[in-house]
């Protein structure tokens, strides 16, 4: 039997290239040597998302449909809705009565967040607590392995020590799951910070190709070239950073040198990105507007994706109530 792994995405708004490239890619490449359950967390949107929950639902159907547009494989893998389980809320609930509160406060990613997100209120009791909602939903599986970004692992240990705290103490249940870090996606934001729709700075990959070449153009490049005269240096351009990932290799090389001895300007390098891009973005926009016209298809596959889940968090809940002693 494969071993199984458990992860998901927050719905809050549009994918971008930063998600296509990172957690999906990585979630893509593990498809034919694990057996993959990827959800959609709407209850953890809930945190930083509770006064505009609006977002979560509008965002849910059109998550599935670009997990799908980017190449997974719904036969292969599992798609469900986090709160259509309602037994990850039960294990939730008996994880927090043996959760330690200094475990939750030591958790580096809280106090980054409050940090980043410091407009919004956090200072809630559902915000510190997330990763033990976020231990669940991977126990509920018995997850080997949990596909993270780097700063998601602090999560993947907390629920490591959570599962060895509840075997120890009432039966072994829970295996701890590994830790399997995605890469970390090289392009930045068109501003040059971190790719982010609260930045305001990402490629969405449901844009068009008049909104991708709109925001290729103002994309930053080499902060030390003032004049197209003057050499760049390709290696501090966020724009060649694109280029590697979306322009054939040997026009790369080409742009590398141009960039070096001022035989090629800024905008004509953004130009000739932008046109990389939609060309190599248009397969994923055809696919998502196929699967966008057919939401029966989307939803069947999410209804069987619920299904299968509800099954297996039925039976653990069994095991775990027995175990406690409920």
């Amino acid at each position: 039997m494969r071993k199984r792994i458990v992860s998901g995405m927050r719905p809050t708004g549009k994918m971008h290239l930063g998600h296509l490239l990172g957690a999906l890619g990585n979630w893509k490449s593990l498809q034919e040597e694990y057996e993959c359950f990827y959800f959609v967390a709407d209850w953890h949107a809930l945190t930083s998302e509770y006064g505009n929950a609006g977002i979560i639902r509008e965002s849910i159907h059109d998550m599935v449909i670009d997990w799908i547009a980017s190449g997974l494989d719904y036969e292969a893998s599992t798609f469900f809705i986090q709160s259509e389980i309602k037994e990850h809320l039960e294990l939730h609930l008996i994880f927090s009565m043996i959760t330690p509160l200094p475990w939750l406060e030591r958790n580096p990613t809280y106090k980054d967040q409050l940090r980043e997100l410091a407009q919004k209120d956090l200072y809630t009791y559902g915000f510190l607590g997330y990763p033990v909602l976020q231990a669940a939903d991977i126990l509920m599986y018995k997850a080997n392995g949990v596909p993270v970004g780097e700063d998601q692992a602090p999560h993947v240990e907390l629920t490591r020590e959570i599962a060895r705290r509840f075997n120890h103490m009432y039966k072994p249940i829970f295996p701890e799951p590994a830790t399997l870090l995605a890469p970390t996606s090289k392009l930045l934001g068109i501003d040059r910070r971190k790719m982010s729709k609260s930045y305001d700075n990402a490629i969405f990959m449901s844009d068009n190709d008049e909104d991708v070449t709109k925001k290729v153009l103002q994309m930053i490049t080499d902060p030390q070239r003032a004049r197209k005269k003057d050499p760049g240096d390709p290696k501090v351009c966020n724009v060649f950073s694109f280029h590697e990932m979306y322009t054939p290799e040997e026009m790369v090389k080409q742009i590398d040198h141009d960039c070096r001895t001022a035989g090629i300007g800024c905008w004509d390098c953004k130009n000739i990105m932008a046109g990389n891009l939609c060309k190599a973005l248009a397969p994923v926009r055809e696919k998502r507007e196929k699967l966008a016209a057919d939401s029966t298809l989307v939803d069947d596959i999410i209804a069987q994706g619920n299904k299968k889940a509800k099954e297996i968090s039925s039976q653990t809940m069994v095991e775990v109530k027995e175990a406690v002693g409920l």
